[in-house]
């Protein structure tokens, strides 16, 4: 009997609840400060936030129950497939099991919609009538807009300048989900207006565009923020991914050696890792060598490079102060495009499980993630975001390891979205127009140079 290769759960098996990782962190997670080096208050978070976000943002309950209103609108694309890549081990002629999430099935393409979806409902229970966020490569600011429009929200995107010329398709989703999208920096708000009159041609930073929706939703009351990575309540939306993967794996009775994830704010890395590490955390023998990788690009290397101190989120200083590993939040990362990984910053999570050594990170360049996803489209027939590829490729230099020792280990990785939209990207790949961008030592030295000081 041949070993399944898509493993399916039905509708029913969709998790009732997510998982809250702070629950089984060795050391309480590091306080969000204000810029007087003091806590923030959940008071001073309600400008922008409602209040069931908040409660998730600071809890500390293992299990926060999934509303039904937010499992009836899962039931459109989860659970996703895990899949089995037998095509690809057998290209790389590896012992290995590679199996992956298949997150791309969703309507906008990617994971984001398993936290967009209840950011949305819970706004709507708040009586908020309006969202302002920001997005990169656009699978955020897509989400956001169908879940907007699942709970008839008003939604206003500025959208990274880079990533608004280079993917326009996304731009074009968000548009037939009824938002407004902007190329940030803008002339909507005085952060963008700022920036524009230092350089008009400001190609934009996730933590330019974060300054722009929270300034515009701070002031508006019927307006509220949304983020789509990097805080805790995204994080803890996300784990319904690994959650998932566990019940599959289940089915088969097979558990993961190494758990992969591309890694940009922290979501989708933690969405598929951090369930596993309540298997460690509980003392399950299946879990006492797992490894769990987070995956970034070594142009924007904040892991592996980054200074794990307190920073704004933003490139204003709009958000709260945040522990975490950090390039600068000023920090002005290249074109590259994988758009969704140019963040300064990561999660506090993260990076908290990071520094205490409970997770690893391992940062690989733009040409070897495109070979990576070339070779998975051709085994495979999907073809993999760019962020995608960064877990891909981590996945085949695993796969490449164990057929030097012939160790047959089981690979898991986050396929975090389809590339449909990303051919651009693919093209210049092909035509050797995409090249490798070394991580740039003296721009993130003078950004760190400007890491808040209090206290």
């Amino acid at each position: 009997m041949t070993e399944p290769t898509r493993i399916l759960l039905d509708e029913n098996e969709i998790p009732t609840h997510w998982y809250n990782v702070v629950a089984d962190m060795p050391n309480p997670p590091s306080p969000s400060l204000g810029p007087d080096g003091k806590p923030v208050s959940p008071e001073q978070m309600m400008a922008i936030f409602p209040g069931q976000i908040l409660e998730q943002e600071m809890s500390a309950e293992r299990w926060i129950a999934i509303p039904d209103e937010v499992r009836e609108i899962y039931k459109i694309w989860r659970p996703s497939p895990l899949m089995r890549a037998v095509r690809l081990e057998r290209a790389l002629g590896t012992p290995a099991k590679i199996f992956f999430k298949n997150e791309g099935v969703s309507p906008a393409g990617s994971h984001k919609p398993n936290s967009a979806v209840p950011q949305a409902f819970y706004n709507k229970q708040a009586g908020i009538k309006r969202l302002a966020t920001e997005t990169g490569a656009g699978q955020w600011g897509s989400s956001i807009s169908f879940a907007g429009q699942m709970f008839g929200l008003d939604v206003r995107v500025y959208m990274v300048k880079v990533s608004y010329h280079q993917k326009p398709y996304r731009r074009l989703m968000m548009q037939t989900w009824g938002a407004e999208v902007f190329a940030s920096p803008s002339d909507m708000t005085q952060t963008g207006r700022d920036a524009l009159a230092k350089d008009a041609d400001n190609p934009g930073s996730l933590g330019l565009a974060i300054s722009e929706a929270v300034e515009e939703a701070a002031g508006r009351a019927d307006t509220n923020y949304t983020l789509g990575s990097v805080l805790n309540h995204v994080l803890l939306h996300q784990t319904i991914i690994g959650l998932e993967a566990k019940k599959q794996f289940d089915k088969i009775g097979l558990y993961p050696d190494v758990v992969l994830g591309p890694c940009g704010g922290g979501s989708s890395f933690g969405g598929i890792a951090f369930p596993f590490l309540a298997d460690k955390a509980s003392g399950d023998k299946r879990a006492e060598k797992l490894r769990c990788v987070a995956v970034e690009p070594t142009s924007c290397p904040t892991l592996t490079k980054g200074q794990y101190a307190y920073d704004f989120g933003d490139a204003s200083g709009f958000t709260p102060l945040m522990k975490m590993y950090t390039l600068g939040h000023d920090f002005m990362p290249p074109g590259i495009h994988a758009g969704g990984l140019r963040y300064h910053g990561d999660s506090p999570l993260v990076s908290q499980l990071y520094h205490e050594g409970l997770l690893e990170a391992v940062a690989v360049p733009q040409l070897a993630t495109f070979e990576a996803g070339v070779l998975f489209a051709r085994s495979e027939g999907i073809i993999p975001a760019p962020e995608s590829c960064h877990a891909i490729r981590a996945a085949i230099d695993e796969a490449l390891a164990c057929k030097a020792t012939g160790e047959p280990k089981v690979i898991l990785f986050n396929l975090t979205g389809h590339g449909h939209f990303d051919m651009s990207s693919y093209d210049r790949f092909f035509s050797g127009q995409l090249e490798n961008y070394d991580y740039p030592a003296e721009a993130v030295a003078a950004s760190l140079a400007h890491l808040p000081k209090f206290g």
